[in-house]
């Protein structure tokens, strides 16, 4: 696959935009207001709320798109994304090596979140890129609730920004699944690296393209490519 050529970078939130390492701190907060959500909406133990939690995100790709098809007059969307993003955000540092690269390097970049705009530029602001990605934000509200790797997603994401679903592009996620999107078939498909259950290497190894565990050396490296 040839970097060289890269003109655009689709880029997802969490586990992506901040390290896999932040996931058990940051994420395990978002998990345990789901699960109080669903206990609270559904008029249940907060044990079996989170069984349907994890049952729904493993079936239908994210817990929420599984509570909106089966509870459709319970849940309210806007609702659920504010109450589960209410988090401590403390634990994200500056990444000042990504800053400078996302700066340094001569490509459009955009994010690509099954989860909610806010959460993303709140994670944004602790890292210090939220300025670089103003406008260039897509969420799950955006995707009309239709989460990774729904084709349609990124097809209105490619839309909207004039991406091409090519080799021109760069998509990049920590749930390989999401990778495999029709809509990504044709671009350069890369994978950060974490050891989250979801990921089922076997069965996704064959669409990932590259596999990295930093995303400023991993744009160093496209940037390098280009100025040579």
């Amino acid at each position: 696959m040839n970097l060289k050529n890269i003109k655009y970078i689709i880029l997802d939130m969490d586990g992506c935009c901040y390290h896999p390492r932040y996931l058990k701190t940051l994420f395990g907060q978002v998990s345990a207001r789901m699960t109080d959500f669903i206990s609270l909406k559904l008029k249940i133990e907060k044990s079996k709320a989170k069984e349907i939690q994890r049952e729904y995100f493993y079936k239908y790709d994210t817990s929420l798109n599984g509570l909106m098809k089966n509870y459709p007059d319970l849940i309210n969307a806007s609702e659920f994304l504010q109450y589960v993003h209410n988090i401590n955000y403390d634990c994200l540092e500056k990444d000042i090596e990504l800053r400078e690269e996302l700066l340094k390097l001569n490509v459009k970049t955009y994010c690509a979140t099954n989860g909610s705009k806010e959460h993303a530029i709140n994670c944004m602001k602790k890292i210090g890129i939220d300025d670089l990605f103003e406008g260039k934000i897509m969420d799950i509200v955006d995707f009309k609730f239709k989460p990774k790797p729904n084709p349609e997603s990124l097809k209105l994401m490619c839309d909207k920004y004039e991406i091409p679903a090519n080799k021109e592009t760069v998509y990049i996620e920590d749930i390989c699944k999401n990778l495999s999107s029709y809509t990504a078939k044709d671009m350069i498909k890369v994978w950060f690296m974490n050891e989250e259950p979801i990921n089922d290497l076997d069965k996704y190894k064959h669409i990932i393209d590259y596999k990295i565990n930093n995303l400023a050396l991993f744009l160093k490296k496209i940037r390098l490519l280009k100025e040579a």
